[in-house]
C-alpha cells in the first residue's frame, strides 16, 4: 500500500525538522512526504537535503488566519496525484513513533479497518533539555493523552464517539478520504475544522478506530489556556460549526472565555459574541453547548 504523510506548517521549523528525522528513522518510510507551507517560504531550507524528500506546496494565508482545512485538502490532493493509497496526517509538532507508518498501513490493509478513520495515540512531551529531544528517548518521556483512548500495541478499538476525533495524527485510505469528502474550507484560523471532519465522517458512516502501536509524540511549545490569541477565530468557527451541526464545539474554551469576561451569551440571537467593556452576559440555556 503506497503511503503519504501530509503535514501543514507555518513556523515551527525545528519541530518540522525532527518530524522529518523521525520519519527517516522509522521502520517504514512513507512513499510520499507532502508538506504544505502556509505563508512560510522559509520551509524549503528546513526540508532541503534531508530524507524523506519532501514535496513542498504553498498555501496562501488570508487575514482570517491559517487555512488549515484548505491546506489539508491541498496536501491530500497532491498525495493522491502521486499515487498514495493511504493518507497519514501528522501535525507539524508531532514526531512519529518508530512503527507509526508501518502500523497505519497494516491496519488500513485489514478488511475490518480499511474503511475507518484510524487514530493513533498522541503523547505530549515535556520541554526538551539543552540538547533537544532524542528520538530513542521519546517513548520514555510521556504517556498518551488521557482524554483519548489508548489501545495496546496490537489493539484496534472501534468507537462511535466522533466528537473525540482530532487531527494531530490520523490515517485513512484514499477511498475513505473520497467517501468523507475532505475538510470544510469555511473554517479559517484556529479551531473547529477537525471536529467538523469527525461529524462529516459520522454522517458518511465511517467509523472511528483508535489504533495502538502507532504513537506520535507532540513536541513542547508554550500555549495559553484558554487560547485567547485565537478568540475571534474560535468564535467565528464555533458559529460555523453550530450552524452545520446544531451544537457548540470547543465548549470548555467558550466557558473559560466567558468566565474571563471576554465573551458573553447573547440570549436574543442565541449565540456567543465578544463582550464589550463591563458587559454582563447571560448564560446559555442548559445543554445549549452540546459536547466538545
Amino acid at each position: 500500500m503506497r503511503s503519504a504523510v501530509i503535514t501543514l506548517a507555518a513556523g515551527r521549523h525545528r519541530h518540522l525538522a525532527l518530524q522529518q528525522a523521525g520519519l527517516a528513522a522509522g521502520s517504514q518510510a512513507p512513499d510520499t512526504y507532502v508538506v504544505v507551507a502556509m505563508g512560510d517560504p522559509g520551509l524549503a531550507g528546513v526540508l532541503a537535503h534531508r530524507e524523506p524528500a519532501a514535496d513542498l506546496l504553498h498555501c496562501p494565508v488570508g487575514p482570517e488566519g491559517l487555512p488549515l482545512a484548505r491546506a489539508r485538502n491541498l496536501g491530500a490532493a497532491r498525495a493522491l496525484e502521486a499515487g498514495a493509497e493511504l493518507l497519514i496526517f501528522l501535525d507539524v509538532d508531532c514526531v512519529p513513533g518508530h512503527r507509526l507508518v508501518e502500523r497505519y498501513a497494516e491496519a488500513a490493509g485489514c478488511p475490518a479497518h480499511a474503511r475507518s478513520l484510524l487514530c493513533g495515540t498522541v503523547a505530549y512531551l515535556p520541554p526538551p533539555g539543552a540538547a533537544g529531544y532524542r528520538l530513542t528517548e521519546l517513548p520514555l518521556l510521556a504517556s498518551p493523552h488521557p482524554a483519548r483512548p489508548a489501545p495496546g500495541p496490537q489493539e484496534a478499538r472501534r468507537s462511535s464517539d466522533h466528537s473525540l476525533f482530532w487531527s494531530l495524527s490520523f490515517a485513512l485510505t484514499a477511498g475513505t478520504w473520497q467517501a468523507v469528502g475532505g475538510f470544510c474550507e469555511s473554517y479559517r484560523g484556529y479551531g473547529g475544522e477537525d471536529t467538523d471532519y469527525g461529524q462529516v465522517a459520522r454522517e458518511a458512516g465511517i467509523p472511528l478506530t483508535w489504533l495502538g502501536g502507532a504513537p506520535a509524540y507532540h513536541q513542547y511549545h508554550p500555549v495559553s489556556s484558554p487560547p485567547v490569541e485565537h478568540l475571534d477565530a474560535i468564535l467565528r468557527n464555533a458559529e460555523i460549526f453550530r450552524r452545520r451541526w446544531g451544537w457548540w464545539p470547543m465548549a470548555p474554551w467558550l466557558d473559560a472565555f466567558a468566565s474571563q469576561g471576554l465573551v458573553r451569551w447573547d440570549r436574543a440571537d442565541d449565540r456567543w459574541v465578544r463582550a464589550g467593556p463591563d458587559e454582563a452576559g447571560d448564560l446559555p440555556q442548559h445543554g445549549a453547548l452540546g459536547s466538545d
